[in-house]
């Protein structure tokens, strides 16, 4: 089989390992994209494990994107998400090997934000020794440690990954959401409110480039007040820009954005993602980074993102 060939049936398994690993698409795909530059310019006589080679190079490769990306979160502006996974429901995107990536139940989004807490280290040795099945011996030569060293790693990063519990994939996930949506849409204060979660929170990820909260909201009342204060800036044009997308899996809303018009503001595309527990939404995650929606799917084009209003300077101001 020519190495082109051989490279492609391995690309779903690279993906998957970048994108677990950085919680990024861009560098993800940037990743396996330098792993096939390397094979290509590598001895491919001398490897006797093609995918453990590439998973090895990759693995590396997204290591120094995550210390890169530690540096870069010290001066980000709000809160930092991994960036989504959304794929239209309502157009016909072409399948990518991305779409293969997050059915896995490992890159729901609630799994994904587990995995951002850790640091650079500990995501490698945990996601490749428990996610992958990759041997400690191979860790230890990512991670430049011994294998002592790597089962430590990865030993505390699945205590913390226990701790914080991210909650199992729900069942009534679709119904959740479409209650949550249908309340929003209804400006019931009480109905929203019934609709999410006791411990619900809402994470937003603008990194200063558009309104969000800047820090996160956390009950029922609060979440419910910032989405019907959205419904009420920017009225019927937010619920007309959105269409129904799977984000990471599950069912979420992409929105292309909105020039405005006489009466209400315009706005950037977004990405809204969701987890529920219990039957209710429990999380709440809004992307508005344009930087981090390289991994957005849509049916349509987008349409051009307009210049952005100031971001709040006040902590948890909201609405955008």
């Amino acid at each position: 089989m020519p190495i082109v060939d051989e490279f492609e049936t391995h690309r779903i398994h690279l993906l998957s390992v970048a994108y677990r690993l950085t919680g990024s698409v861009a560098d993800a795909e940037d990743a396996v994209q330098e792993s096939w530059l390397r094979l290509a310019g590598a001895d491919t006589d001398a490897i006797t494990n093609l995918r453990a080679w590439l998973t090895t190079v990759v693995s590396r490769l997204c290591l120094d994107h995550l210390r890169s990306a530690a540096v870069r979160r010290e001066s980000y502006v709000g809160q930092w998400l991994p960036e989504p996974v959304a794929v239209s429901l309502t157009g016909t995107p072409p399948p990518e090997p991305l779409d293969a990536v997050v059915r896995s139940e490992d890159a729901r989004m609630a799994a994904m934000v587990v995995l951002d807490a850790l640091g650079p280290d500990q995501r490698v040795a945990f996601v490749l020794h428990d996610g992958f099945g990759v041997p400690f011996g191979d860790i230890a030569g990512v991670l430049g440690t011994s294998v002592a060293g790597s089962r430590q790693l990865a030993s505390r990063a699945r205590r913390a990954v226990t701790a914080a519990a991210a909650p199992p994939r729900d069942t009534d996930h679709d119904q959740a959401v479409g209650r949550v949506v249908a309340a929003i849409a209804s400006g019931d204060l009480q109905a929203v409110v019934d609709a999410l979660h006791p411990d619900v929170r809402l994470i937003g990820d603008a990194g200063g480039t558009t309104r969000t909260a800047v820090n996160v909201i956390v009950g029922p009342e609060k979440v419910a007040r910032f989405h019907l204060g959205l419904a009420a800036r920017y009225g019927e044009l937010m619920m007309r820009s959105s269409e129904p997308a799977l984000v990471n899996g599950e069912l979420g809303l992409i929105s292309g954005g909105s020039p405005g018009d006489a009466t209400h503001p315009g706005f950037p595309a977004r990405v809204a993602g969701f987890t529920v527990r219990d039957g209710k939404v429990w999380a709440v995650y809004d992307f508005a980074n344009p930087a981090k929606l390289t991994g957005v799917r849509a049916g349509a084009t987008l349409p051009p993102r307009p210049a952005p209003s100031p971001p709040p300077t006040e902590p948890g101001r909201s609405p955008y």
